[in-house]
């Protein structure tokens, strides 16, 4: 692990408690993180006790990144994780446009928008 001072090798198994120190973010993070993460499953013992292998490790600094640093929310890093590795996210059904929505015309949507935009514009000023 990068940044660790516990004399393992790299690619040495590490407990939760270890990857919580060293990477800093709390063991109940990092057991609610693989029930949102399916790609995030460390090994586990008898008793449930969870060894973390290297990749683990790397995952949990990307998904820490994705959401602490760059504000993902957790579906979204997991969105972009999912599509990092090439994996297409379920689409869920796309609402149907509703009856004001269709009766809009073509010509009249322009305008519509310019008048939101120019309240907007107004309620920021005010």
């Amino acid at each position: 692990m990068a940044g660790s001072d516990d004399r393992k090798d790299e690619a040495a198994l590490r407990t939760i408690g270890e990857v919580s120190a060293a990477l800093g973010i709390g063991p109940h993070v990092l057991r609610y993180w693989e029930q949102r993460f399916p790609a995030l499953a460390p090994m586990k013992r008898a008793g449930g006790r969870r060894l973390y292998r290297a990749e683990d490790v790397a995952l949990i600094q990307r998904i820490d990144r994705l959401v602490n640093q760059e504000g993902f929310t957790l579906k979204g890093a997991r969105i972009a994780l999912e599509r990092e590795a090439g994996v297409s996210a379920p689409r869920s059904a796309a609402p149907e446009p509703t009856a004001s929505a269709s009766s809009i015309q073509a010509g009249e949507l322009l305008p519509r928008l310019r008048a939101i935009r120019a309240k907007l514009a107004a309620a920021i000023a005010a």
